[in-house]
């Protein structure tokens, strides 16, 4: 009896533990600003690479239309983040997805072509590794914007 209420709890601290983690999952699913780093405001956005990025305030579009560059890969991030872009090849290589090496990179499942160059991904972390996934030549080799149905 004493085991079977043991395991019982073990049971019901993993099931926690687990909706936990999809709670906290579920907290960082929101797309951030890449002038500020805050949550977004989805009126505030420019046209950028036929969609659209979202800033936090009215101020944050006049600061990357100022310094695109600067703010290139974050903003490149945001558009997988929201779905107006998809990964469509690795984007260090260009090569064919291998669907066996994705990592979470700031809320978006990056693949690479093989273990090597993930492992090149997993070696950076926090800005340093969306600046590395998402920066303008790794965007092109990786990753397009969907086409609007509308067109």
């Amino acid at each position: 009896m004493k085991n079977a209420c043991l395991g019982l709890c073990a049971v019901a601290l993993l099931a926690v533990g687990v909706i936990a983690a999809e709670e906290k999952k579920d907290e960082k699913a929101v797309a951030k600003c890449p002038v500020s780093g805050k949550d977004i405001n989805e009126e505030a956005f420019v046209e950028y690479k036929d969609a659209k990025v979202y800033f936090c305030c009215p101020g944050c579009p006049g600061a990357f239309k100022d310094n695109t560059a600067k703010y290139a890969a974050k903003a490149n991030h945001q558009l997988v983040f929201t779905e107006q872009a998809e990964q469509k090849k690795c984007p260090l290589t260009g090569g064919k997805l291998n669907e066996d090496t994705t990592i979470d990179v700031a809320g978006v499942d990056v693949n690479f072509c093989c273990n090597n160059c993930k492992g090149k991904a997993k070696a950076k972390e926090g800005d340093e590794q969306v600046e590395f996934l998402f920066n303008d030549k790794a965007f092109e080799k990786g990753f397009e914007v969907s086409k609007d149905d509308e067109e």
